[in-house]
């Protein structure tokens, strides 16, 4: 299977660990980028301008507005894409091919930990589930609706995530706790809760660790007095409706 990647920023550079051992070309113009990607790669194959795409399937890596600009010669086997918020439709008439696929990865992607919204043409699924898992969790969505939904709790909720753990760490320093272990204490906490919530609803969670009259029911009253859920919700919803006008 030739694989074309074009664009090796963060996230295609990503891709590449968990792809490297596929025939893998990778298409970078920036040469500070390419020193960087050769000095972790050193047989990686890079070429500046994209190749004649018939052999190829393509992995598109490149940001959603530069779309418009993209030169590409001959039918790919198939496109798997990765824009924000970028069609199916936009990608036909941007670059020709037999099938298409739209996918969300996130940053996690960086540790090959990250979840992975897939859509698209079905004849293209294995092939594409088995590409991205190399980086991640994928979940095959029904349409493209849902991977627009899901971009919300999967491409952006690790940066609300991060916004939890910087105010719990921070709340933690008020009280008198060192910077460093708070930081540390937050990361191992949600890795733990993380690993609960996949076998554990997580109401149920919840509950098991609210006591009648304790800490952690006083804490969560006070969460709801600052709409801790309600904010999420509209989170999600404002995440969905600038999806819709990327």
């Amino acid at each position: 299977m030739k694989l074309l990647l074009i664009g090796a920023g963060n996230m295609g550079g990503a891709m590449i660990e968990g792809l490297k051992e596929y025939d893998l070309t990778v298409v970078e113009r920036y040469k500070p980028r390419v020193e960087e990607l050769l000095s972790l790669y050193p047989d990686l194959k890079i070429v500046e301008n994209i190749p004649d795409i018939d052999d190829f399937i393509v992995i598109l890596a490149i940001k959603p507005q530069v779309l418009g600009a993209l030169k590409c010669n001959g039918e790919a086997k198939g496109v798997i894409s990765i824009l924000a918020g970028t069609s199916i439709e936009k990608l036909k008439s941007a670059i020709k091919a037999k099938k298409y696929v739209r996918a969300m990865p996130n940053i996690a992607a960086l540790k090959r930990k990250a979840v992975i919204s897939v859509c698209g043409d079905e004849e293209l699924k294995d092939i594409s589930l088995e590409i991205l898992s190399t980086i991640g969790k994928c979940f095959w969505l029904s349409n493209e609706k849902e991977l627009d939904i899901a971009t919300g709790i999967g491409g952006s909720a690790p940066a609300w995530m991060a916004l939890v753990a910087e105010a719990l760490s921070d709340g933690a320093v008020k009280l008198g706790l060192k910077r460093d272990i708070s930081y540390e204490y937050v990361a191992y906490m949600l890795e733990g809760t993380a690993q609960m919530l996949k076998e554990t609803h997580p109401a149920i969670l919840k509950d098991l660790v609210t006591s009648p009259g304790g800490t952690t029911a006083a804490g969560a009253a006070k969460l709801e007095e600052g709409k801790v859920r309600d904010s999420f919700i509209k989170a999600m919803e404002e995440c969905y409706k600038k999806t819709q006008n990327l």
